[in-house]
């Protein structure tokens, strides 16, 4: 198929449509497999691939995977390309067969390199091993694996993205792509390998073959250390010279001035600068000064180590002073905090990031017309062969950074690409396997506009995460390459350049979970797998996701030491990765709850359908998990979250709850399951004992509780005895008015006659909860007349105080008092959150 002009007219005003020239974006394309801008041909392959919803004929049921997932990152696939963040393909894969069948369409729209779409083809071609592994994990979970590839749609906002996507997930054959890289390697080698030559010395001087001959070795790399200033006799230091202990490489945090003597410390010295002549922009530049200071060469198969000497600094001249015949991009680095940092050393241009030998040979390489995934292999050594590859640093310098080091390890590009090359051969059956089932897109995920609705069978997403990557900065020297770039106007970030706070992030993940939602078929499920440390980074992301419509079903915390996952119990989780599985209602349930909504009937219509989608049973290490969503303070506050996103009045208090959920359903061990599932739980429990090892975390009056609760269901104690126990727990915030402990018993708890505190029968419970209710909604009421902002207040007090106001449609109240509240209090409590933005949204803001 031909991608024309005029197809990227009927597209063009999708979100996200890339920065490029329309012939660059048509020569980086194949269609309709991959196009480097929104995918015009997708509806087709819906159309031709996709099962068409029927509620009344749908039989689909599944609970949440909630099983281990432990996948290294040493899979020779994994490590085929770099990139900031990737999920190993194996670990989704898990997902894929848990809840998809053979022939259903699963979705990225954060696809990055593709792993979700490798992922999806492997389902229907695993290796041997993996595939008795994946058999025995399900068959203990009572499962079996229905193997069979699966259709996969992947798009990202990059332009570099896509296209590593699109080569990850596109068949190739192996050998003919090899045969003809190997050639062209031959060809730039000829043509450039003069470049990467040095004299063979030792002790300093040249040594010479049998007939006299000068020998020469074959450089694999050179090591560049800056120059400062010494501020005590104003000489040039190199850095390399001062600093290094060359016996081990280690960087001197102290060190002397090899000509004065000074103690000095490098965040002491000012930078020495060069002043050069800039052909390729046509003016005279300032860089910082670096010098080579080490060369590592190979003769024969040894290798050698030497200072270079007056060949190679002259050959370096020379090459310096040759202009390059080949195109190669000298874009300016876009405005960004971290893709301009290294303005401040005079790097300000694409082509600043490479030395001119490895600029040259680099766009030599781009000057043939190859097949794509030749400059797929070229962009994923990029970061090895520019100037963010420290001299004994890991692969690409550091991570999520476009940082300059003062050692820069400057490598031969030819003999990276041929070991590159060498790798490739690894993943050649796995490859030459792949079919071209997968449809991958260069778009924003906020307008899905060629998706039809209920038309995905699955989704998978690895969104971006805060502030943490800035993608769009970050990929920019892939994508000058390409010619292509990522449109950042819908790029989901926190970002100060772009004017994106944590309000804009949390509004473009929205629009994204929305359309997720509505192209994702009703009863099915969404995995997301997050990485932050920050709570309210967390909570945007939590809220984004229900105000699209989706229900938290589980949320799960990987143990990247362990390789297990963990139940979260407290947002402190958050400083590990999340993976959240939330589910789309079905139609017939949301259609009748918005008719029973602020009733009773509603309440219940949702616990029964919430209940259907939980885990059932979870064992770890032959012990069955407590699962937080099945107790009751967590289907509460489900139960509130999902009536304030339909905008629906909350009908019953939290005693009048937890009394009906009682009567209503069947408790076992503090959660609550429908008929057939306490059955399934019973069968389990006989045979295997309850882990009591949840961590609970006391930072405020809620958790205390629920901690609470947790050590006296099953074993009263006294004061004396829970005292000890509940001051190592806790961490309190700050800002929170936690009442005493005996306060906390006396307002939630009852005494036997030993004196030892245990959990009330729900009656009990019921009118505790109402006497406490009273003392929260009076001391909020104290809270409207503070003048200024709150610094120390009972957040309890104020949960409880917004829900009364949310049921009487007092909106102005809710944000009145939530503009007394600490920003970051708000942000990081999900409770308030939900209600403040909900109010806000009411209010028309």
């Amino acid at each position: 198929m031909k991608l024309t002009k005029e197809m990227l007219d009927k597209v063009r005003d999708i979100e996200g449509f890339p920065i490029g020239k329309d012939e660059d974006i048509i020569e980086l394309s194949d269609p309709p497999y991959y196009t480097a801008c929104p995918n015009p041909f997708i509806n087709e392959f819906i159309e031709k691939y996709g099962k068409p919803y029927e509620e009344e004929k749908d039989d689909y049921n599944c609970e949440p995977y909630t099983a281990d997932v432990s996948e290294g990152k040493n899979d020779p696939i994994y490590n085929a390309h770099s990139y900031h963040t990737k999920v190993p393909h194996k670990a989704i894969m898990r997902y894929i067969l848990h809840y998809t069948k053979p022939g259903d369409i699963v979705f990225d729209g954060f696809c990055g390199t593709g792993m979700t779409g490798v992922a999806a083809q492997m389902c229907g071609n695993p290796d041997p091993e993996f595939k008795l592994k994946v058999e025995k994990e399900f068959e203990k979970e009572g499962k079996k694996v229905e193997w069979g590839a699966r259709r996969a749609i992947l798009g990202d906002l990059s332009p570099a993205a896509t296209f590593i996507a699109y080569n990850y997930n596109t068949p190739v054959d192996v050998e003919k792509f090899k045969k003809e890289a190997e050639r062209i390697l031959k060809e730039v080698e000829k043509e450039c390998g003069w470049m990467y030559e040095t004299i063979h010395t030792v002790e300093g001087v040249p040594q010479r073959d049998v007939e006299g001959n000068v020998i020469k070795g074959k450089i694999n790399y050179t090591v560049w250390s800056d120059v400062f200033i010494c501020p005590n006799c104003s000489n040039e230091i190199v850095f390399w010279d001062a600093a290094v202990d060359k016996d081990d490489g280690k960087v001197l945090d102290e060190f002397k001035c090899p000509q004065c003597g000074a103690k000095l410390t490098k965040t002491s010295l000012e930078r020495a600068w060069r002043t050069v002549y800039d052909k390729a922009l046509g003016e005279t530049i300032k860089q910082a000064k670096q010098v080579p200071v080490l060369i590592n060469y190979t003769v024969g198969k040894k290798r050698y180590e030497k200072k270079p000497d007056k060949f190679d600094l002259e050959l370096i001249q020379k090459i310096e002073e040759m202009d390059i015949p080949y195109w190669y991009p000298t874009d300016r680095m876009p405005e960004g905090e971290e893709s301009r940092r290294n303005d401040k050393i005079g790097i300000t241009h694409v082509h600043h990031f490479y030395t001119k030998r490895n600029l040259w040979v680099l766009s030599a390489l781009y000057n043939y017309k190859i097949m794509p995934k030749f400059y797929w292999i070229i962009n994923s050594v990029q970061n090895y062969i520019n100037k963010k590859q420290s001299f004994k640093g890991g692969g690409g310098g550091v991570t999520g950074t476009l940082y300059i080091p003062s050692l820069v390890e400057e490598k031969n590009v030819l003999n990276v690409l041929k070991r590159k090359l060498d790798k490739i051969g690894l993943i050649r059956s796995i490859l030459a396997n792949f079919k071209n089932v997968n449809y991958i897109t260069t778009q924003s995920t906020v307008l899905l506009k060629q998706f039809s609705d209920n038309s995905i069978d699955y989704i998978f997403t690895d969104p971006p995460f805060g502030d943490n990557l800035m993608y769009s900065e970050l990929n920019f020297l892939w994508e000058a390459w390409l010619k292509v770039f990522t449109n950042n106007k819908t790029e989901a970030i926190i970002n100060k350049v772009q004017r994106k706070g944590l309000h804009e992030y949390q509004e473009l993940m929205e629009k994204a979970f929305s359309e997720m939602y509505r192209i994702l078929k009703p009863g099915r499920w969404m995995t997301v797998e997050f990485h932050n440390s920050k709570n309210a980074v967390w909570n945007a992301i939590q809220e984004a996701i229900l105000k699209a419509g989706f229900v938290i079903a589980n949320v799960r915390t990987l143990d990247k030491k362990q390789g297990s996952f963990k139940q979260v119990t407290t947002t402190t989780a958050v400083k590990q990765d999340l993976i959240i599985s939330a589910y789309k209602p079905k139609e017939g349930f949301i259609k009748r709850f918005l008719k029973e909504a602020g009733t009773e009937e509603g309440v219940w219509d949702f616990i029964r359908q919430h209940l259907e989608k939980l885990p059932v049973v979870i064992e770890t290490n032959g012990k069955l998990d407590i699962i937080p969503e099945r107790q009751e303070y967590l289907l509460y506050d489900s139960m509130i979250a999902f009536h304030i996103q339909k905008g629906a009045t909350i009908p019953m208090s939290a005693a009048e709850f937890y009394e009906g959920l009682k009567k209503r359903f069947i408790e076992r061990d503090g959660m609550y399951f429908l008929p057939d599932q306490a059955a399934i739980y019973d069968t389990k429990r006989l045979k295997l004992e309850l882990n009591e090892q949840l961590a609970f975390i006391i930072q405020d009056e809620k958790t205390a509780i629920q901690w609470l609760k947790y050590k006296l269901l099953n074993k009263p104690m006294t004061y004396q005895e829970i005292q000890p126990m509940f001051l190592e727990e806790l961490k309190q915030l700050r800002y929170e008015k936690l009442p005493e402990l005996l306060d906390l018993l006396q307002e939630n708890f009852l005494q036997d006659e030993a004196g030892r505190w245990y959990v009330p029968d729900v009656n009990k419970q019921a009118d505790l909860e109402k006497l406490r209710e009273k003392r929260l909604l009076k001391e909020f009421e104290e809270y409207k007349n503070v003048p200024g902002r709150l610094k120390v207040f009972r957040t309890e007090a104020i949960r409880a105080g917004f829900k009364n106001c949310w049921k009487n449609k007092d909106y102005e109240t809710i944000v009145k008092i939530g503009e007394k509240l600490p920003e970051n209090v708000v942000q990081e409590d999900q409770t308030l959150l939900m209600y403040y933005d909900n109010a806000v949204t009411r209010l028309g803001g």
